[in-house]
């Protein structure tokens, strides 16, 4: 897992009132009923995010992070992943997540995914964040098009996902961490490459040294960083939410 029950967000550079946060429940077309965590501004900037966490699914890293997302100007909704085979339940520390990332497919992630940006239609372009697995979901859905603005990956674990065979999706963002071992550059460099063989827009940042799941506020070594990868989503975001 990346990050810890323990584990909290940084916070984004400029910070703004949050009128509510909560948990909800979400219904994908295919009928499966999941957990999620919504939360929203008091001083919206126009964006949407939809958060796809790394393989613990909804746990108290995710809900935070809405919450730091909508203090950005971000309407947010969380997802959880496991609701087809673990329901509704919490995901604590002795939720066994591998037993049900082992059966999750690309199909049931597309069709929660969407829920959530149905959930938050008419606020804005919705841009997709994920973490580790969710990294390289969210690369995955805004590369297929899903009606997304942008996909936006941390230290994404590109074993989960196809290459990209057909395109231009949406524009990517990949944040890496220098030190991270989830993905290899070989991987990566391949991965890249089919995203321009399909003309997919895309940009890339490592963080010299930076361990997998460096996005933690306990990571004091690496609160630079956590604020240039802030910064660079406010830059990202601003810029492809604009008309293409």
């Amino acid at each position: 897992m990346c990050h810890s029950t323990d584990s909290r967000p940084p916070a984004p550079p400029v910070q703004g009132e949050v009128t509510s946060h909560e948990q909800i429940e979400l219904t994908a077309t295919d009928g499966n009923r999941f957990l999620a965590y919504r939360a929203e501004p008091a001083a919206p900037n126009g964006r949407c995010v939809v958060l796809l966490p790394d393989v613990r699914g909804l746990h108290p890293f995710y809900r935070d992070l809405a919450v730091r997302f909508a203090e950005a100007g971000f309407f947010t909704i969380a997802i959880d992943y496991f609701g087809r085979t673990a329901g509704r339940g919490d995901r604590g520390d002795d939720f066994d997540f591998m037993t049900h990332v082992n059966q999750l497919t690309s199909e049931g992630v597309r069709a929660d995914a969407r829920a959530a940006t149905e959930a938050l239609a008419g606020r804005g372009p919705v841009f997709t964040v994920g973490f580790c697995m969710g990294g390289g979901q969210s690369w995955r859905l805004a590369a297929e098009g899903n009606g997304l603005a942008g996909g936006i990956g941390f230290y994404g674990a590109l074993r989960f996902i196809d290459l990209p065979r057909s395109g231009p999706g949406a524009p990517l963002l990949l944040l890496r961490g220098g030190a991270d071992t989830v993905s290899t550059p070989e991987e990566f460099e391949a991965y890249e490459a089919a995203l321009d063989q399909v003309g997919t827009e895309h940009e890339t940042h490592i963080y010299d040294g930076a361990p997998h799941s460096f996005f933690d506020r306990s990571y004091g070594e690496w609160a630079e960083a956590c604020q240039d990868a802030w910064r660079r989503i406010l830059s990202f975001t601003e810029r492809h939410a604009q008309p293409r």
